[in-house]
């Protein structure tokens, strides 16, 4: 009955208390590995049957943004024109696994008005994985729909509001999340998150007012990385030693009325007649460094980095991004067009077409080089070319930037990794043998002539 219960909630269902009982979470560990670009969403309203069976939502699904328009679309259409939207900065599954009671601890749970709430609730809808780029565009989304524009509130102004049932409304209430290294606590900030909850929620049941609430997130609070999934193995070996983490350094940022675009490289080394120079302690943590030249708007980036008596002369790197709607994916992509070196009236090409991505994610790649055996993604316009450019753990963001942190990132590694090649070459040779094995097995054949010991013997001179 539990495992039915919450694969029912996985489906999409309401019928069961289904975060109170947090039946589910056991099932949704399995999409936690693969859910750095996925937050969760829970959905609930006062009123009923708004949500079916989704028969498509299982464990380990994610949510596109087509699919989640499909699961809004009744809720905006034929429930409440009233919308919460409780908007958290950093939530993900794990965030319910370890604080919301799910081993029998109950009266710890985090998340207990929540809980109540969905309890309670005539209708709810629980998605484990959205995709993140579907949750970025929600607000805008729900505005569409509703023909209302968001409406930041607190508490304090939304004891103020008088809503109307018949009128669309679309409130936005942003909940912190703070990790471990903050002032505070996740389990408190999440504790104060859920009371926050409960006390709009209700403000509304005072007030009789129908609503259709949402919680989410606007990027997940865990990655891979945090939980031991690093390229050493997915597990954490016993006696493992925390490894000690280099100084990292903030990225370089450019910055108008806010900021733009943001670079980042754990190491930035040039070559001129190969001749190497590293400027990565030159570039990043510097706040003096001359970004003259710099441009930004919503189509082109130019991201210009000069640095003075580089190889006896003043050099400058130019970062040319562009930003362009492809109809085809309907969304826009970014490109890094090309890196430029002026240096002595001169200058030097190189192409970078390799490096794009979806506008909405940086672009993250182990190694960006000149260097033929680092991959070769910056290509010189004329060869042979008397520079050389090396940036080690590459990361670069010129649209959509929030804050001074780089989105989620589109990375360069290739699907086929030497650790699945290995896998498949093994596989292959392991069932050429199976083959060959069965092949001999069906290829024996039985004596049809016997001898029999009350006749004459029988000589055969061949068997066939």
């Amino acid at each position: 009955m539990a495992a039915t219960a919450a694969a029912r909630v996985l489906a999409g269902t309401r019928r069961a208390p289904a975060l109170r009982q947090m039946r589910w979470l056991p099932l949704l560990l399995v999409a936690v590995a693969a859910a750095e670009q996925q937050v969760p969403l829970v959905l609930w309203s006062s009123d009923r049957d708004l949500w079916g069976p989704a028969a498509s939502t299982h464990e380990g699904h994610i949510t596109s943004d087509m699919q989640l328009s499909t699961y809004l679309d009744p809720a905006l259409e034929l429930g409440p024109r009233n919308v919460l939207l409780f908007l958290q900065d950093k939530l993900s599954i794990e965030d319910f696994t370890a604080y919301g009671g799910v081993f029998g601890n109950k009266q710890d749970s985090a998340f207990s008005n929540l809980e109540n709430a969905l309890d309670l609730a005539p209708s709810s809808l629980v998605l484990p994985a959205v995709d993140w780029y579907a949750v970025s565009t929600l607000t805008t989304y729900l505005q569409e729909k509703l023909g209302a524009s968001p409406l930041h509130v607190d508490l304090a102004t939304l004891r103020e509001l008088k809503l109307n049932a018949s009128l669309p409304a679309l409130l936005l209430i942003r909940l912190p999340y703070t990790s471990s290294s903050g002032l505070m606590a996740p389990r408190e900030v999440l504790t104060g998150n859920d009371e926050v909850i409960g006390q709009v929620l209700s403000t509304l049941k005072s007030e009789d007012v129908p609503y259709t609430a949402a919680l989410t997130a606007v990027r997940p609070s865990r990655v891979a990385r945090e939980v031991a999934m690093v390229a050493g193995g997915l597990g954490r070996q016993l006696l493992q030693k925390q490894l000690v983490s280099a100084t990292v350094y903030p990225p370089v940022s450019y910055n108008d009325t806010a900021p733009r675009i943001l670079f980042w490289a754990q190491n930035f080394s040039v070559a001129y007649r190969d001749h190497w120079e590293d400027l990565t302690f030159l570039t990043f943590g510097i706040q003096e460094l001359n970004l003259t030249g710099s441009f930004w708007n919503d189509s082109y980036a130019r991201l210009s980095l000069t640095y003075e008596e580089l190889f006896g002369t003043t050099v400058t790197f130019r970062f040319i991004l562009a930003n362009r709607f492809y109809p085809v994916s309907a969304r826009h992509w970014f490109t890094m067009e090309r890196l430029e070196i002026h240096s002595n009236g001169s200058v030097a090409y190189f192409n970078a077409s390799q490096v794009t991505g979806p506008s909405i994610y940086s672009f993250h790649c182990e190694y960006v080089s000149s260097l033929s055996k680092n991959g070769n993604l910056l290509v010189p316009r004329l060869q042979p070319s008397l520079w050389e450019v090396t940036l080690r753990d590459f990361q670069i963001q010129a649209f959509n930037v929030s804050g001074e942190q780089f989105s989620y990132a589109s990375d360069c590694a290739g699907f086929f990794s030497p650790g699945i090649w290995m896998g498949l070459l093994t596989s292959l040779f392991m069932l050429f043998i199976f083959t060959y094995g069965l092949h001999m097995i069906l290829s024996l054949k039985t004596m049809d002539r016997f001898d029999d010991h009350k006749g004459p013997t029988i000589s055969l001179t061949q068997i066939v």
